[in-house]
């Protein structure tokens, strides 16, 4: 039957497997708006936490980490080293770190001392803040099975509720036929 009612629905319309429920795009729209406006508001949640929780070394440590780990700073930074290679190898230029470039090593080495712990101490404060959104993911599917326990409780009360009334009519029924 779905699979009938499912043909003669227009096409700008879906029907949900299974079900005799019809969406058309006011409704899927209406949906949408309401999912987006829950994620903002668990998103503005998130983020207002975040920036109690965080001080200005976390935030720091997140900005320094968010520039490390980009393209930009990818970029910049190969630019900077062939800059630096370039200009002391060149012959008409001072040199103030010839090859093998023990300055720049000792440049490299420091960038690399102090940028990894910030790195770790941003990915930290991430996982941190991944485990408490996965927490309230949980927290809101554990909500929704209760609703669908309460609804599937509710179905199986109107369900008995109606076999005995279906009972009881054809019991009315029996004895109508008897008394004929």
């Amino acid at each position: 039957m779905a699979q009938e009612n499912a043909k003669t629905v227009p096409p700008e319309d879906v029907t949900i497997n299974g079900f005799d429920i019809e969406l058309n795009d006011k409704h899927k729209g209406r949906i949408d708006k309401y999912v987006e406006l829950y994620e903002k508001r668990i998103v503005a949640h998130l983020e207002e936490e975040y920036s109690k929780q965080t001080g200005v070394g976390g935030k720091l440590a997140d900005r320094i980490a968010a520039f490390g780990g980009s393209w930009k700073f990818i970029t910049y930074f190969t630019c900077f080293l062939a800059l630096w290679i370039v200009w002391n190898v060149l012959s008409f230029t001072r040199h103030f770190d010839s090859p093998p470039f023990i300055l720049l090593n000792l440049c490299l080495s420091f960038l690399s001392a102090f940028q990894a712990p910030v790195i770790m101490m941003s990915q930290n404060r991430q996982a941190a803040r991944d485990k408490h959104e996965a927490i309230i993911d949980f927290a809101i599917n554990y909500k929704a099975e209760q609703e669908i326990d309460d609804m599937q409780g509710h179905l199986h009360r109107i369900e008995a509720e109606l076999q005995e009334l279906k009972a009881f009519l054809m019991a009315g029924q029996k004895e109508n036929k008897a008394s004929e």
